[in-house]
Protein backbone atom coordinates (compact mmCIF):
# COMPACT_ATOMS: atom_id res chain seq x y z
CA UNK A 1 0.00 0.00 0.00
CA UNK A 2 1.43 3.62 -1.00
CA UNK A 3 0.33 7.19 0.12
CA UNK A 4 -0.17 9.86 -2.31
CA UNK A 5 0.35 13.56 -1.04
CA UNK A 6 0.58 16.59 -3.04
CA UNK A 7 1.96 19.81 -2.24
CA UNK A 8 3.04 22.96 -3.71
CA UNK A 9 5.26 25.86 -2.54
CA UNK A 10 3.66 29.06 -3.16
CA UNK A 11 6.50 30.73 -1.83
CA UNK A 12 8.30 29.74 -4.72
CA UNK A 13 8.97 33.09 -7.00
CA UNK A 14 9.13 31.19 -10.63
CA UNK A 15 6.05 29.15 -9.62
CA UNK A 16 4.27 32.68 -9.12
CA UNK A 17 5.35 34.07 -11.67
CA UNK A 18 3.84 31.66 -14.09
CA UNK A 19 0.80 31.91 -11.59
CA UNK A 20 0.30 34.97 -12.49
CA UNK A 21 1.18 35.23 -16.30
CA UNK A 22 -2.08 32.20 -16.41
CA UNK A 23 -3.90 33.21 -14.27
CA UNK A 24 -4.41 36.72 -16.27
CA UNK A 25 -5.96 34.93 -19.65
CA UNK A 26 -7.73 31.61 -17.73
CA UNK A 27 -11.23 31.17 -15.70
CA UNK A 28 -11.26 29.78 -12.37
CA UNK A 29 -10.85 29.74 -8.79
CA UNK A 30 -7.64 31.78 -8.15
CA UNK A 31 -7.99 32.83 -4.42
CA UNK A 32 -4.43 32.62 -2.28
CA UNK A 33 -5.91 30.74 0.51
CA UNK A 34 -6.44 27.56 -1.76
CA UNK A 35 -2.42 27.52 -2.22
CA UNK A 36 -0.42 29.64 0.50
CA UNK A 37 1.85 27.45 1.76
CA UNK A 38 1.39 26.40 5.91
CA UNK A 39 5.24 25.14 6.42
CA UNK A 40 4.24 21.76 8.10
CA UNK A 41 4.72 18.84 5.73
CA UNK A 42 7.77 17.95 7.49
CA UNK A 43 5.47 17.21 10.53
CA UNK A 44 2.89 14.80 7.46
CA UNK A 45 6.28 13.02 6.82
CA UNK A 46 7.45 12.13 10.94
CA UNK A 47 3.51 11.13 11.57
CA UNK A 48 3.90 8.59 8.74
CA UNK A 49 7.05 7.18 9.63
CA UNK A 50 6.31 7.15 13.12
CA UNK A 51 2.34 6.21 12.99
CA UNK A 52 1.99 4.13 9.88
CA UNK A 53 5.77 2.73 9.53
CA UNK A 54 4.76 -0.09 7.79
CA UNK A 55 3.52 2.11 4.42
CA UNK A 56 5.05 0.66 1.53
CA UNK A 57 6.22 4.18 -0.50
CA UNK A 58 5.36 7.37 -0.41
CA UNK A 59 4.71 10.03 -3.36
CA UNK A 60 4.97 13.16 -3.30
CA UNK A 61 3.83 15.25 -6.32
CA UNK A 62 4.54 18.71 -6.92
CA UNK A 63 5.01 21.16 -10.29
CA UNK A 64 9.28 20.36 -9.59
CA UNK A 65 9.65 22.23 -6.14
CA UNK A 66 10.61 20.58 -3.54
CA UNK A 67 11.71 22.08 0.41
CA UNK A 68 15.37 21.91 0.54
CA UNK A 69 15.06 19.96 3.96
CA UNK A 70 13.62 16.83 1.78
CA UNK A 71 15.94 14.11 1.82
CA UNK A 72 15.04 12.58 -1.96
CA UNK A 73 17.39 9.89 -1.44
CA UNK A 74 15.06 8.72 1.62
CA UNK A 75 14.16 4.93 0.29
CA UNK A 76 10.50 5.23 1.02
CA UNK A 77 10.05 8.26 -1.25
CA UNK A 78 9.25 8.90 -4.83
CA UNK A 79 9.14 12.31 -6.05
CA UNK A 80 7.05 13.32 -8.63
CA UNK A 81 6.86 16.13 -10.78
CA UNK A 82 3.62 16.92 -12.66
CA UNK A 83 5.54 16.27 -16.52
CA UNK A 84 6.46 12.81 -14.99
CA UNK A 85 2.66 11.26 -15.21
CA UNK A 86 0.23 14.43 -16.25
CA UNK A 87 0.07 15.03 -20.38
CA UNK A 88 1.98 17.94 -21.39
CA UNK A 89 -0.70 19.78 -23.13
CA UNK A 90 -2.22 19.93 -19.58
CA UNK A 91 0.63 21.47 -18.13
CA UNK A 92 1.60 23.72 -16.73
CA UNK A 93 -1.96 22.84 -14.18
CA UNK A 94 -2.72 24.86 -10.96
CA UNK A 95 -6.40 22.89 -10.80
CA UNK A 96 -5.41 20.18 -8.29
CA UNK A 97 -8.75 17.78 -9.69
CA UNK A 98 -6.08 17.77 -12.99
CA UNK A 99 -3.53 16.13 -10.50
CA UNK A 100 -5.90 14.22 -8.63
CA UNK A 101 -7.57 12.88 -11.59
CA UNK A 102 -4.24 11.95 -12.83
CA UNK A 103 -2.78 9.56 -9.92
CA UNK A 104 -3.09 6.74 -11.78
CA UNK A 105 -0.23 7.42 -14.29
CA UNK A 106 2.47 8.04 -11.58
CA UNK A 107 4.71 5.41 -12.49
CA UNK A 108 5.37 2.85 -9.61
CA UNK A 109 1.86 3.74 -8.28
CA UNK A 110 0.64 0.17 -6.21
CA UNK A 111 -2.70 -0.64 -7.07
CA UNK A 112 -3.67 -0.17 -3.15
CA UNK A 113 -3.03 3.31 -2.22
CA UNK A 114 -4.16 6.01 -0.15
CA UNK A 115 -4.97 10.05 -1.07
CA UNK A 116 -4.23 12.39 1.10
CA UNK A 117 -4.12 16.65 0.36
CA UNK A 118 -1.57 18.58 2.37
CA UNK A 119 -4.27 19.43 5.38
CA UNK A 120 -4.53 15.82 6.78
CA UNK A 121 -2.16 14.72 9.02
CA UNK A 122 -1.64 11.63 11.28
CA UNK A 123 -1.40 12.30 15.20
CA UNK A 124 -1.46 8.53 16.33
CA UNK A 125 -1.08 5.16 14.76
CA UNK A 126 -3.00 3.39 12.58
CA UNK A 127 -2.90 -0.24 11.11
CA UNK A 128 -3.28 -0.87 7.40
CA UNK A 129 -6.87 -2.13 7.97
CA UNK A 130 -7.92 1.23 8.69
CA UNK A 131 -6.91 2.08 5.10
CA UNK A 132 -7.81 -1.58 3.13
CA UNK A 133 -9.64 -4.59 4.42
CA UNK A 134 -10.05 -8.13 2.46
CA UNK A 135 -8.71 -6.22 -0.40
CA UNK A 136 -11.31 -3.46 -0.49
CA UNK A 137 -10.74 0.31 0.10
CA UNK A 138 -12.79 1.08 3.66
CA UNK A 139 -15.15 3.56 3.58
CA UNK A 140 -18.66 4.68 4.55
CA UNK A 141 -21.72 5.03 2.15
CA UNK A 142 -24.39 7.38 3.14
CA UNK A 143 -26.69 8.82 1.22
CA UNK A 144 -26.80 12.86 1.49
CA UNK A 145 -28.22 16.27 -0.51
CA UNK A 146 -25.85 18.03 -2.21
CA UNK A 147 -23.97 20.60 0.05
CA UNK A 148 -24.02 24.41 -1.17
CA UNK A 149 -20.48 25.28 -0.67
CA UNK A 150 -17.45 25.60 -3.09
CA UNK A 151 -17.50 22.18 -4.49
CA UNK A 152 -21.31 21.85 -5.25
CA UNK A 153 -21.08 22.65 -8.67
CA UNK A 154 -18.07 19.94 -9.28
CA UNK A 155 -19.96 17.39 -7.14
CA UNK A 156 -23.04 17.82 -8.61
CA UNK A 157 -21.11 16.99 -11.81
CA UNK A 158 -19.70 13.90 -10.95
CA UNK A 159 -23.03 12.80 -9.81
CA UNK A 160 -24.32 13.07 -13.11
CA UNK A 161 -21.79 10.46 -14.32
CA UNK A 162 -22.94 8.43 -11.14
CA UNK A 163 -26.51 8.49 -12.22
CA UNK A 164 -25.89 7.89 -16.00
CA UNK A 165 -24.30 4.41 -14.99
CA UNK A 166 -26.05 3.41 -11.85
CA UNK A 167 -29.30 3.22 -10.47
CA UNK A 168 -30.36 4.09 -6.43
CA UNK A 169 -32.60 1.55 -5.76
CA UNK A 170 -30.53 -1.03 -7.48
CA UNK A 171 -27.61 -0.34 -5.91
CA UNK A 172 -29.17 0.02 -2.38
CA UNK A 173 -30.83 -3.59 -2.78
CA UNK A 174 -27.61 -5.79 -4.67
CA UNK A 175 -25.83 -3.94 -1.62
CA UNK A 176 -28.10 -3.43 1.15
CA UNK A 177 -25.63 -4.29 3.68
CA UNK A 178 -22.61 -1.32 3.22
CA UNK A 179 -25.26 0.61 2.99
CA UNK A 180 -27.29 -0.20 6.27
CA UNK A 181 -25.03 -1.53 9.34
CA UNK A 182 -23.75 -0.29 12.72
CA UNK A 183 -21.12 1.31 11.53
CA UNK A 184 -23.10 4.30 9.85
CA UNK A 185 -24.88 4.41 12.92
CA UNK A 186 -27.55 7.57 12.96
CA UNK A 187 -26.32 8.03 9.68
CA UNK A 188 -28.70 5.21 8.51
CA UNK A 189 -31.58 7.13 8.84
CA UNK A 190 -30.02 10.02 6.74
CA UNK A 191 -29.79 7.94 3.91
CA UNK A 192 -33.58 6.09 4.61
CA UNK A 193 -34.52 9.49 4.45
CA UNK A 194 -33.17 9.84 0.95
CA UNK A 195 -34.79 6.84 -0.92
CA UNK A 196 -37.83 8.01 -1.96
CA UNK A 197 -35.70 9.42 -4.44
CA UNK A 198 -34.88 7.39 -7.63
CA UNK A 199 -31.31 9.13 -8.13
CA UNK A 200 -28.03 9.73 -6.20
CA UNK A 201 -29.21 13.07 -4.67
CA UNK A 202 -25.83 13.29 -3.21
CA UNK A 203 -22.97 11.43 -0.95
CA UNK A 204 -21.56 12.38 2.35
CA UNK A 205 -17.94 13.80 1.93
CA UNK A 206 -16.02 12.83 4.95
CA UNK A 207 -12.76 14.98 4.36
CA UNK A 208 -10.16 12.32 5.22
CA UNK A 209 -7.93 10.68 3.39
CA UNK A 210 -9.37 8.09 0.66
CA UNK A 211 -8.73 4.77 -0.11
CA UNK A 212 -8.28 3.47 -4.11
CA UNK A 213 -8.14 1.15 -6.03
CA UNK A 214 -5.68 2.27 -9.33
CA UNK A 215 -7.59 0.01 -11.67
CA UNK A 216 -11.16 1.92 -10.35
CA UNK A 217 -9.17 5.13 -12.08
CA UNK A 218 -8.15 3.03 -15.37
CA UNK A 219 -11.73 1.27 -15.62
CA UNK A 220 -13.27 5.10 -15.03
CA UNK A 221 -10.55 6.89 -17.68
CA UNK A 222 -11.91 4.35 -20.49
CA UNK A 223 -15.46 4.80 -19.60
CA UNK A 224 -15.29 8.54 -19.56
CA UNK A 225 -12.49 10.18 -20.55
CA UNK A 226 -13.83 12.54 -22.71
CA UNK A 227 -15.57 14.36 -19.42
CA UNK A 228 -12.42 14.20 -17.74
CA UNK A 229 -10.06 15.35 -19.96
CA UNK A 230 -12.63 18.41 -20.22
CA UNK A 231 -11.68 18.87 -16.55
CA UNK A 232 -8.01 18.64 -17.40
CA UNK A 233 -8.12 21.52 -19.85
CA UNK A 234 -8.85 23.78 -17.07
CA UNK A 235 -6.03 25.43 -15.84
CA UNK A 236 -7.26 26.09 -12.73
CA UNK A 237 -10.43 25.03 -11.41
CA UNK A 238 -13.77 25.54 -12.81
CA UNK A 239 -17.55 24.73 -12.18
CA UNK A 240 -17.55 22.08 -14.88
CA UNK A 241 -15.10 20.16 -13.72
CA UNK A 242 -15.17 16.87 -11.76
CA UNK A 243 -12.76 15.50 -9.19
CA UNK A 244 -11.27 12.88 -6.96
CA UNK A 245 -14.91 12.33 -5.73
CA UNK A 246 -16.08 10.62 -8.63
CA UNK A 247 -13.87 7.72 -8.05
CA UNK A 248 -14.86 7.36 -4.86
CA UNK A 249 -18.83 7.42 -5.25
CA UNK A 250 -18.20 4.75 -8.25
CA UNK A 251 -16.49 2.97 -5.17
CA UNK A 252 -19.32 3.07 -3.34
CA UNK A 253 -22.28 2.40 -5.69
CA UNK A 254 -20.39 -0.32 -7.00
CA UNK A 255 -20.06 -1.82 -3.86
CA UNK A 256 -16.07 -2.39 -3.90
CA UNK A 257 -15.65 -1.11 -0.59
CA UNK A 258 -15.38 -2.58 2.59
CA UNK A 259 -17.78 -0.78 4.89
CA UNK A 260 -16.46 1.34 8.11
CA UNK A 261 -16.71 4.29 10.38
CA UNK A 262 -14.03 6.65 8.99
CA UNK A 263 -15.36 9.20 12.01
CA UNK A 264 -14.47 7.37 14.21
CA UNK A 265 -10.49 7.90 14.73
CA UNK A 266 -10.19 11.35 12.90
CA UNK A 267 -11.55 14.95 13.09
CA UNK A 268 -12.39 17.82 10.71
CA UNK A 269 -11.14 21.26 11.68
CA UNK A 270 -11.96 24.84 9.74
CA UNK A 271 -9.16 26.65 10.83
CA UNK A 272 -10.30 30.21 12.42
CA UNK A 273 -9.47 32.81 14.51
CA UNK A 274 -11.74 31.15 17.43
CA UNK A 275 -10.22 27.90 17.12
CA UNK A 276 -6.84 27.50 16.41
CA UNK A 277 -6.44 27.48 20.53
CA UNK A 278 -8.13 24.54 21.01
CA UNK A 279 -6.55 23.01 17.75
CA UNK A 280 -3.48 22.98 19.00
CA UNK A 281 -4.41 22.23 22.47
CA UNK A 282 -6.07 18.74 20.42
CA UNK A 283 -3.35 17.88 18.72
CA UNK A 284 -0.56 18.24 21.52
CA UNK A 285 -3.10 15.59 23.50
CA UNK A 286 -3.55 13.55 19.86
CA UNK A 287 -7.32 13.18 20.62
CA UNK A 288 -7.81 11.35 17.19
CA UNK A 289 -5.53 9.59 14.81
CA UNK A 290 -6.05 11.20 11.63
CA UNK A 291 -6.74 15.45 11.55
CA UNK A 292 -8.01 17.75 8.66
CA UNK A 293 -7.09 21.45 9.12
CA UNK A 294 -8.90 22.84 6.58
CA UNK A 295 -7.89 26.65 5.67
CA UNK A 296 -9.83 28.96 6.42
CA UNK A 297 -10.05 33.05 6.76
CA UNK A 298 -7.47 33.89 9.43
CA UNK A 299 -6.66 37.27 10.54
CA UNK A 300 -3.48 36.52 11.77
CA UNK A 301 -2.10 34.11 9.74
CA UNK A 302 1.17 33.75 10.93
CA UNK A 303 0.70 33.60 13.96
CA UNK A 304 -1.80 30.53 13.64
CA UNK A 305 0.89 28.49 11.68
CA UNK A 306 2.87 29.30 14.55
CA UNK A 307 0.76 27.56 16.89
CA UNK A 308 -0.30 25.00 14.92
CA UNK A 309 3.60 23.97 14.34
CA UNK A 310 4.23 24.50 17.99
CA UNK A 311 1.62 22.06 18.63
CA UNK A 312 2.79 19.28 16.07
CA UNK A 313 6.23 19.71 17.06
CA UNK A 314 5.77 18.56 20.84
CA UNK A 315 4.28 15.37 19.46
CA UNK A 316 6.47 14.56 16.43
CA UNK A 317 9.95 16.18 17.50
CA UNK A 318 12.05 13.96 15.95
CA UNK A 319 13.65 14.20 12.17
CA UNK A 320 12.46 11.54 9.98
CA UNK A 321 14.21 9.44 7.48
CA UNK A 322 12.61 11.99 4.76
CA UNK A 323 14.49 15.00 6.07
CA UNK A 324 18.09 15.78 5.56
Amino acid sequence: MDFVQLWVDSNDTEWQAEFKRYAAINNGDKRDVRYRDWENLKYWFRGIEKFAPWVERVHLVTCGHYPDWLNLNCPKLNFVRHSDFIPSSWLPTFNVNTIELNLHRIKGLAEDFVFFNDDLFLLDKVVPERFFKKGLPCDMAVLNPVETDQLGHIVLNDLEIINKHFCLHTVIRKHWYKWFNFHNRLNNLRTLALLPWNRFTGLQNPHFPNAYKKSLFQEIWEKEGSILEKTCCSRFREIHNVNQYLFRYWQLVSGTFFPVNVLKDSRYFLLEDSNVEAISQFIRKQHKAIICLNDGELSDFEGAKRKINDAFGVILPEKSSFEN
